[in-house]
């Protein structure tokens, strides 16, 4: 997959990823990895910067399988940031669909 495409949506991933539960930095790598191939190294910056934003507040848990891992939970303003980001990746996607249909001559509607 292409790689902007992929920049494009990683945050839209993070935060939707994270919607319904806590997870660990990890575990949206592998999460995100089953759909398409993302670099593990990109996914913390993100999350840091997510943090830095308020859109998540982090706390560590004993693991089993070695250190404490660092979860993220999503924020009030982080759940409204990914709506946000929802509504417009809907619209986008949408329009892209339709021009794709209209280059080639079929209907994505």
């Amino acid at each position: 997959m292409n790689v902007q495409f992929k920049k494009g949506v990683l945050e839209l991933c993070v935060l939707v990823l994270t919607a319904k539960r806590d997870r660990y930095g990890y575990e949206l790598v592998a999460s995100i990895s089953e759909k398409f191939h993302i670099a593990e190294g990109t996914v913390y910056p993100l999350l840091r910067r997510l943090t830095q934003d308020g859109y998540f507040t982090t706390y560590l848990m004993e693991s089993q399988e070695g250190p404490p891992r660092k979860y993220y939970r999503l924020t009030k303003q982080g759940r409204e940031y990914m709506n946000d980001l929802v509504l417009e990746w809907r619209i986008f996607d949408r329009g892209v669909n339709q021009i794709i249909g209209e280059g080639l001559g079929y209907d994505e509607t």
